[in-house]
């Protein structure tokens, strides 16, 4: 049998925000936690396909190889509604006037 360990998986939206933890096999990888998490359940607009992760605020570039380490707190990250340029741009034309 596999050594089990314990990770988190984080995901929030403006009006609610969880945050579930896990034990998965050692070995296993991102997606596959967030999969077992049952976070989709809590969240049924989430997206898991469509969606970027990251460890600690760390993004991560392939979820479905990379592998989790024991205390890892998986995030899911919503996609950005606006670039950030263009809101600080926005910002500063709207303290000109």
């Amino acid at each position: 049998m596999a050594d089990m360990i314990r990770v988190e998986v984080a995901y929030a939206l403006p009006h609610k925000q969880k945050i579930l933890s896990v034990e998965v096999e050692e070995g296993t990888s991102m997606l596959e936690a967030v999969r077992q998490s049952g976070i989709e359940a809590e969240f049924p607009e989430l997206v898991l396909a469509e969606a970027k992760f990251g460890i600690f605020g760390k993004a991560s570039r392939a979820p479905e190889t990379d592998v989790v380490r024991d205390g890892d707190r998986i995030e899911i990250y919503r996609p950005l509604l606006i670039d950030p340029k263009q809101a600080r741009a926005n910002r500063a034309a709207k303290a000109q006037k």
